[in-house]
């Protein structure tokens, strides 16, 4: 099921997201409104509106999004560095996290901003010291991310606080697929309609479990909490005016523009 988080007339709402479009389009789709939320026992409403009638928002408003950096080696690579022992965690505010067609607001403390597209992986119930065989019971499901960086700064600041969790630097959408395999993905980033990523989910060094079960060691994870699990090679520069696209196979296309942060 793909649901999806949507305002229409002024009101919020989860909807199940139902048909199939062209490539790019919404066109066919319609959203069945889900009489409460999707992190709880559900019923769809049967009351149903088209896709193109309403704004979609970021699918979850997280409580924290916990990144993972460098589990892809040729991407650890490109960038000067070696793969880690452990995993390398991070946080991004929820202030950080933006919605689909949302604008990324270039920093004006930085000079280098670059996209990163992601596989984000949704929790969909409470849970601490997760043991590896249950991981996977503890996911909703699955959303495109853009995990934007201000490159600059990273280098220059020992914590990567400002680099990774500026206002807008947490694109997540367009809605999270809660059926499907994440072991072997295309995931593929454009900017402008060319291509700069592609790469797959089973080039991962760590997998989906290994990092639910790090990341749950040191925190309780809430319903709606994301991780982002890296990024595929290929990371490079934007500027205001691009338009970035994240695409990942059996989910959707997340796409935002970049502009001058006001």
């Amino acid at each position: 099921m793909r649901i999806a988080r949507f305002s229409i007339d002024g009101n919020v709402a989860f909807g199940a997201v139902e048909g199939e479009s062209p490539p790019g389009t919404t066109d066919g789709l319609v959203l069945d409104i889900i009489k409460g939320i999707p992190f709880a026992d559900f019923e769809l409403s049967g009351t149903k509106v088209p896709l193109s009638k309403v704004r979609l928002l970021p699918p979850v408003l997280p409580n924290k999004v916990v990144g993972i950096g460098r589990n892809y080696a040729d991407h650890a690579k490109e960038l000067g560095n070696e793969v880690p022992e452990i995993p390398v965690a991070f946080f991004k505010p929820s202030t950080s996290v933006i919605g689909p067609g949302d604008a990324i607001a270039y920093p004006s403390f930085s000079q280098e901003v670059h996209y990163e597209a992601e596989l984000a992986v949704v929790i969909g119930r409470m849970c601490r010291e997760v043991p590896r065989e249950r991981a996977r019971d503890v996911i909703l499901g699955y959303t495109c991310a853009n995990d934007v960086t201000a490159r600059d700064v990273q280098k220059r600041e020992k914590q990567w606080a400002r680099a990774k969790g500026f206002d807008s630097s947490c694109p997540l959408g367009p809605w999270v697929e809660t059926d499907l395999d994440p072991s072997d993905l295309t995931i593929q980033c454009t900017v402008n309609g060319e291509q700069r990523q592609l790469g797959r989910t089973a080039e991962m060094v760590r997998s989906i479990e290994d990092l639910i079960v790090h990341v749950s060691e040191a925190m309780t994870l809430l319903p709606g909490d994301v991780i982002l699990t890296g990024t595929p090679a290929g990371v490079g520069p934007l500027n205001v005016g691009d338009e970035v696209a994240v695409t990942i196979e059996g989910i959707g296309t997340l796409t935002n523009k970049v502009i001058k942060r006001g």
